[in-house]
Parts: structure tokens; C-alpha cells; sequence
């Protein structure tokens, strides 16, 4: 049994629906990754899994529990930690207040507060050191560093990580990538969406490719970074990524495992549906839907 077992679930935005028939599963210790294009419906898969959003179809099951359709909180209480895009922190508020606000849900085991808090500063010695300071006054990196603190605040059996990277120096995302690890090696499992694709498939054992709504493409993330022409027909790029912080598409590598991939998503995708290791389906990036609708905005 996998511990979280995402099968078939569809999700609106009033009339437009933004995921379609989306599954995914992540086993206990694993680190897995959701990529695709901006308007995939990489979030939106995340805030469903959390309980931000409610599927109209399908099931989420954590550990074996069905967990779609309860409220944020309680799903907190299942296992899930959410570090949501943007990191959402109480600027006002001291940094160790925005860590005693992620003990949240398990706040009735009062005698665990100071050693969970001690736990995370360990990851994280410069929150330490800030302890007291307004988390507002923090640099970009501290406060990523902030959010993922919060999360791992209530000992979760997966953490879900929606843009680590985002906005950050090339130092900052090798810190975080390196403590994901960390907490990975620790026990718990991680879902991760990332907008270079590069790191997220180099820091995760399988991933899964979204595009408009549905997982078009899924396998070892070894084999989708050895065919990065293969991942381009469907994000619809090609060569080689800038450093974290310099663009906010997504990004993949021009030389990785098997080398170098020329041409575009046009130039030699066409037609293959299949790759060692990787099992796809639908359509590249650019081709028509039928008379589905298309995602709204950013998911």
C-alpha cells in the first residue's frame, strides 16, 4: 500500500476544469516530483492533496484513509504538510511564533513543542539565531528556510513543496535541496513541484509530467533527465537552464546522462510516446485538447 494514493480525481475552478483524471501515488520515504508548464495544474494537484481544494471525482487516500474532501486541518492531522508557493508567513510575527503556529494541530502534546522546535533548528541554525526577529525581516532564503521550518513543525509523513527555488539564489536552493534531503533520509516522503525541471528530476527517484490538466507522462526521474528531448514535447522547451532566480520558467538541461538533445519539441519527439523506463500519454505541449476546456490562469 502506498502511503499517498492520489487516483483519478478531477478538479474546477467554477466552470473551467483544471485537473482531469489526475493519479499519482508516493510511496513511504520516497521523494517524487509533479512537473509541466505554467497552467499545468501542478498546484492545484497539490492543494487538492493538502484539502485547499475539493475534487469533484476521484479519491486521496494517506496511509489507506481516505482523506479527500476533509478540511485543511484535518488532513494536517492525517500526515500532509504543505510549504505552498510563496511560503504564505505571518510577517508580523516573530520567527519562532510562525514555527509554534506549524505545531498547530498537534497542539494538545504540549510536552513535544520545545523538542519539535528543537528538531527543526537544527536543520535550520540561522532560524535559531533569529528566533526573535519578525519573519518579515528575513532574507527571501531565510524565510523559505521559515517555511519549510513551519512544516516540518508537525512531524508529517509527506511533505509537499510547491517552488522551493523560486526567486532564490543558486547557494539558497543547493541549502534547501540539500536539507530536503535531510528530512527525506529522516523518513518522510516528498512531493515536489519545482519550476526547474532539472532539480526537481535530479532530487526525486520518480516523477510525474502534467500537461493541461491531466499526467500525460510518468517514470523514473533518471529516465525522463536522460531524454530531455522527451520532456520538451511536452514543456515545450529546449536547452540548457539559467541559474535558480534568473528566469521563472521551467527548465530543462541540455546535457544530462545521455548528453546533449538538439532540435525542439518537433525535433525527433514526434511520434514516441514511450521511453525507457517512462509510460506516456497524450498529447505534446501546443496540440489541440478536443472539446475539453483549457486550465485558467497558473494551477
Amino acid at each position: 500500500m502506498s502511503l499517498l494514493d492520489v487516483d483519478g480525481i478531477d478538479v474546477f475552478y467554477g466552470p473551467i476544469q483544471a485537473l482531469r483524471g489526475v493519479s499519482l501515488r508516493v510511496e513511504e520515504g520516497e521523494k517524487v516530483a509533479l512537473v509541466g508548464a505554467n497552467g499545468a495544474g501542478k498546484t492545484t494537484t497539490l492543494r487538492a492533496i493538502s484539502g485547499l481544494l475539493a475534487p469533484t471525482a476521484g479519491t486521496i487516500r494517506l496511509g489507506g484513509a481516505k482523506i479527500d474532501g476533509l478540511p485543511a486541518f484535518e488532513v494536517v492531522k492525517h500526515g500532509i504538510a504543505h510549504l505552498p508557493e510563496g511560503r504564505e508567513l505571518f510577517s508580523s510575527l516573530p520567527v519562532v511564533e510562525n514555527l509554534k503556529l506549524g505545531y498547530w494541530a498537534k497542539r494538545k502534546e504540549k510536552a513535544g513543542l520545545q523538542r519539535q522546535l528543537d528538531r527543526v533548528m537544527d536543520h535550520f541554525p540561522r532560524l535559531r539565531e533569529r528566533a526573535t526577529q519578525a519573519a518579515g525581516t528575513l532574507s527571501g532564503g531565510e524565510q523559505q528556510m521559515l517555511g519549510v521550518a513551519r512544516a516540518l513543525m508537525s512531524s508529517p509523513k509527506l511533505l509537499i513543496v510547491d517552488e522551493l527555488s523560486l526567486g532564490l539564489a543558486p547557494i539558497v536552493v543547493a541549502q534547501l535541496f540539500d536539507i530536503l534531503e535531510e528530512v527525506n533520509r529522516e523518513g518522510t516522503s516528498v512531493l515536489l513541484v519545482e519550476q526547474f525541471v532539472h532539480l526537481a528530476l535530479q532530487h526525486t527517484a520518480r516523477a510525474y509530467v502534467l500537461q493541461k490538466g491531466e499526467v500525460v507522462m510518468a517514470g523514473s526521474s533518471a529516465d525522463l533527465v536522460a531524454d530531455p528531448t522527451l520532456v520538451a514535447s511536452y514543456l515545450g522547451e529546449t536547452g540548457a537552464p539559467a541559474a535558480p532566480g534568473e528566469e521563472s520558467a521551467a527548465s530543462v538541461p541540455a546535457a544530462a546522462g545521455a548528453g546533449a538533445a538538439g532540435g525542439g519539441p518537433g525535433g525527433g519527439a514526434k511520434g514516441r510516446g514511450r521511453a525507457s523506463g517512462l509510460r506516456g500519454r497524450g498529447r505534446a505541449a501546443g496540440s489541440t485538447s478536443g472539446s475539453r476546456p483549457p486550465s485558467s490562469g497558473r494551477h
